[in-house]
């Protein structure tokens, strides 16, 4: 049996294998294509749509057989949430993957970092690589419960029963604080039309206008941004100044995170003086890096809050621009990290670096704790050094290195500072290293937290 931490993974014996959560919890599977998106309602399998080709839910269990999902399908992401619709995960006991194969031998077993105020938990993914099924630990959470993990997946979600009988979604019988329709969008948001009742200030007309004349595709408003986005601008009122962390301490990014929008990228504006949000936009198009931001194709989401000072009647605004992080992404940027240090290394004369498990796992888990635990640091706070990590991971190798670095973008932004700095450049440039692994988690003060875990 393997033990898995966060980012580790192992190839599948063949047949069907049994997934199982012990405790108060549902199971949920989400089947996607190689890009991450579900194909239309049959993809979401849960409490009240319990199976689709090659999944079956029963009794809490979930059952999945690789070979017989359906034509496309790449991926198949379990979730777990409470019994009880609502309840925070960090008040339950930790829940704790248990994967089985066809002959009943317990395969991998995963207990994820405790959660906090997420209601909804991806564990873990079975995906394809090549010919051969793998499983991959995860432990992302979302606030939201399942209507959150669904959007991030492509699935339109409508959570009112007017809303359900009109798109002919899938029925739910939960309480209403929990029901979750799904159905997959027929077109992107519109770039133009009337102020709509989520949209009540003509906010995302404005700024997809504006996207559409850049020739960026539109963003949709997302409530979990709206919130960090209200919450933070709060805070700036009440501090009567702009900052990045408000006057409680807590920076916007973890206001993002916390509530349960996980990210692959994030942009901010933090503004005061405008008094609508004509005038706001119309600031943001008026400054070079400010347009950017607002033009930027990367971003697919967004949320605006605002708040006013009541000692100076100064009106403070929070507007954030993200991409939701899903597995697929995580993957795709720690590749390009990877080609471009190798792009680094050719340059130099020297032999690319392969792709190690075990460094991935420690570096990914290492990223996610500067996050979670709120320190930048090549030492944890209880201590543990980049070879203490590697070796927890399970690796073996003899010489270790690390890099590693918060606030940057995108992979090409994080590579280029690192062959800045003298330190970093000597590690990447190093001959006798042979291996990689390399981390990325959104939050916490920087935004963005980077790790490359070197091993010879």
């Amino acid at each position: 049996m393997s033990e898995l931490v966060p980012g580790g993974n192992l190839p599948l014996p063949g047949g069907a294998l049994t997934v199982r959560v012990p405790g108060p919890f549902d199971v949920s599977a989400l089947i996607t294509d190689e890009g991450g998106r579900v194909g239309g309602d049959a993809d979401f399998v849960f409490y009240n749509q319990p199976s689709a080709p090659g999944a079956r839910l029963d009794g809490g269990v979930l059952t999945v057989e690789p070979s017989r999902l359906r034509a496309g399908a790449a991926r198949v992401t379990v979730a777990v949430s409470p019994e009880s619709p609502g309840t925070p995960l960090g008040t339950l006991p930790v829940p704790v993957l248990q994967v089985t194969d066809a002959r009943g031998r317990t395969v991998a077993r995963f207990a994820p970092p405790r959660p906090d105020r997420e209601t909804v938990l991806l564990l873990a993914e079975i995906y394809r690589r090549g010919d051969t099924w793998k499983l991959r630990a995860i432990g992302q959470g979302y606030a939201d419960g399942l209507a959150g993990l669904a959007r991030d997946f492509g699935v339109d979600v409508v959570e009112d029963d007017t809303a359900l009988a009109a798109t002919q979604a899938v029925p739910v019988q939960r309480p209403a604080s929990d029901r979750v329709a799904a159905r997959v969008p027929a077109t992107v948001p519109a770039t133009a039309g009337p102020a709509s009742a989520t949209d009540p200030d003509g906010f995302l007309v404005l700024v997809n206008s504006a996207r559409s004349q850049a020739g960026s595709p539109p963003v949709a408003l997302d409530a979990r941004l709206a919130t960090a986005a209200r919450e933070h601008a709060a805070a700036m009122a009440a501090d009567g100044r702009l900052g990045v962390e408000g006057h409680d301490g807590i920076s916007v990014y973890r206001r993002v995170t916390a509530a349960g929008f996980a990210y692959l990228t994030v942009g901010e504006h933090l503004v005061s003086g405008p008094r609508t949000p004509a005038e706001f936009v119309e600031y943001c198009l008026g400054a070079d890096h400010p347009r950017r931001t607002l033009r930027d194709p990367a971003f697919t989401h967004a949320g605006l809050g605002r708040a006013t000072d009541s000692r100076s009647g100064d009106t403070y605004w929070t507007a954030l621009w993200a991409r939701p992080l899903t597995p697929a992404d995580l993957e795709r940027t720690a590749v390009k990290v990877v080609d471009l240090t190798n792009a680094e290394r050719v340059r130099a004369g020297l032999r690319p670096v392969a792709v190690d498990a075990l460094l991935t796992a420690a570096a990914q888990a290492h990223s996610a704790d500067m996050v979670a635990r709120d320190f930048y640091s090549h030492t944890s706070p209880d201590g543990g050094r980049p070879w203490d990590r590697a070796a927890a991971a399970g690796s073996t190798r003899r010489t270790i290195g690390e890099n590693i670095a918060c606030g940057q973008r995108s992979p090409a932004e994080v590579v280029t500072g690192w062959m800045n700095s003298p330190g970093h450049r000597a590690n990447i440039l190093k001959p006798d290293f042979t291996h990689i692994g390399v981390g990325f988690a959104g939050g916490g003060r920087a935004g963005t937290y980077w790790t490359q875990l070197f091993g010879a």
